[in-house]
């Protein structure tokens, strides 16, 4: 199993730092860079990698560490933190050894906190530690650093961590995946779980993430399916009867009480020059939340503070390529949002997924919801909206066990939706509650309350209410 070790450090690495950490294994090894000089690697005397180091990451949003990493992760300053991630090389123990007294030199000098804090390497940290001889396992070239195993039908990675995150490394390896037409997959550990950035994108690209267990050997952590190793992939076992068996472990179950709530809604804006993106998902969460999101980034960790106009800033340098970033809350209200800005032919695309976790004995501010659209409608360009309930963990990490799909609670329509709907059938459905109209009369939206959210039914309403806007006729 590949280990990460992180250093967290209260300090700015600078140049001396680095170069002492590096020094780790003695002044033997070889340094090299990749992904345009944001890896830097120690490797062997053949020039293959032993450890890749990622560029050290500013960490401004209290919780961010101790969301990824468990409880204690963060350093204890009260200024904001660096993370810089050390990944040793599959099969060397001495990679891992290396990586650990890496990380402790960092934080030896700049003060903070290594992760684990039990990584081999972090009390001999002082000496340098022996590689002598060590040669690190070749990976094909086409490989990214943060691959183990690369065939022709996709990229593994090994993974063993609380919560495994969409890092800069990991999202750089499903683009090339992607791009390469392979799968990626992630091979983890029972006691691993899923960010919920990490969940929603393996569910949305051809990915997989296969879980070690040691009864059926491996099995898929979103699906349950038993997995086995077979033309290079992982895939779906089957048996005489051409289905796959669900794994024991996935269905091991218990009701927590916990619960989320996800909306999505996607607006429009025409590409003015003034134009500041965020606006629709910054008053989505202060209406559910109090106040704003406290912290945002193109990957996990989520290391800046919340801005609209460096995120617009950001989405313009990159036009007209999308623009996907990670939206986290504070630790006191769990929330985390993925917003993907497209430019189009019609305009500016924000489509933003909020998910915010409850405990059992906590209100879900499911009032609100009319309101937050009515806003969406008349100022934000709104052109569709989904809310949702579902079971699951407050913390909105994904484990590898059974979770109910998440029930619709309410939809919503813009004003463009509505005219293309026609007003007459937009404002009169076969669904038991009427719509609330939104907005000005002269161009309304309409919410459409589905029901409790708690009851198959309300899936049922949600396609009654779609055949019904589209003129279909009723089932």
């Amino acid at each position: 199993m590949t280990k990460d070790v992180i250093a967290l450090t209260e300090r700015m690495p600078d140049a001396l730092s680095v170069l002492a950490g590096l020094l780790a294994g003695g002044p033997d090894l070889l340094v090299g860079t990749t992904g345009e000089g944001a890896v830097v690697q120690l490797c062997d005397a053949e020039g293959r990698p032993l450890v890749s180091i990622e560029a050290p990451l500013m960490l401004q949003v209290p919780g961010e560490a101790a969301r990824l990493l468990g409880p204690g992760a963060e350093p204890s300053g009260d200024g904001p933190a660096w993370w810089i991630e050390a990944r040793a090389t599959t099969g060397v123990p001495q990679a891992e050894q290396l990586a650990g007294a890496f990380a402790a030199r960092l934080t030896m000098l700049l003060g903070g906190r290594v992760w684990p804090p039990d990584a081999p390497g972090t009390a001999g940290a002082a000496r340098p530690v022996d590689v002598s001889g060590i040669t690190a396992v070749p990976v094909p070239a086409a490989a990214q650093p943060a691959v183990d195993m690369l065939t022709d039908e996709a990229a593994v990675v090994l993974q063993d961590r609380p919560v495994v995150p969409m890092t800069s490394w990991l999202s750089e390896a499903l683009r090339a995946t992607v791009e390469s037409d392979r799968s990626l997959q992630i091979v983890t550990p029972p006691h691993c779980r899923l960010s919920l950035p990490t969940r929603m994108l393996v569910q949305s690209t051809p990915s997989r993430w296969v879980v070690q267990d040691e009864r059926c050997g491996y099995y898929d952590g979103l699906t349950g399916a038993v997995l086995r190793w077979q033309d290079g992939a992982f895939s779906p076992d089957r048996d005489e009867s051409g289905e796959s068996p669900v794994a024991d472990a996935f269905t091991e179950v218990q009701a927590t009480g916990e619960r989320q709530l996800i909306v999505s809604f996607r607006t429009l804006h025409q590409p003015e020059a003034d134009l500041v993106l965020g606006g629709a998902l910054e008053a989505a969460w202060q209406a559910l939340t109090g106040g704003p999101p406290a912290g945002w980034g193109t990957s996990e960790p989520a290391g800046l503070i919340w801005s609209r106009r460096q995120l617009t800033e950001l989405a313009y340098g990159r036009a007209p390529q999308p623009t996907w970033t990670v939206v986290v809350g504070t630790p006191e209200r769990p929330a985390v949002a993925t917003l993907r800005v497209i430019r189009t032919s019609e305009g500016v695309e924000e489509d933003v997924t909020l998910t915010l976790g409850y405990g059992p004995d906590e209100q879900l501010p499911l009032e609100a919801l009319p309101e937050l659209a009515g806003e969406l409608v008349t100022r934000h360009g709104l052109k569709t909206m989904m809310c949702q309930l579902r079971e699951a963990r407050r913390d909105l990490s994904a484990p590898p066990r059974f979770e109910r799909p998440p029930l619709p609670y309410a939809f919503v329509l813009g004003p463009a939706e509505v005219r293309e709907a026609g007003r007459d059938i937009a404002s009169r459905t076969p669904l038991k509650d009427r719509p609330v109209q939104l907005g000005p009369s002269a161009r309304p939206g309409y919410y459409y309350p589905l029901g409790d959210g708690e009851s198959a039914e309300s899936w049922t309403a949600l396609e009654q209410l779609v055949r019904h806007l589209r003129g279909a006729p009723p089932l």
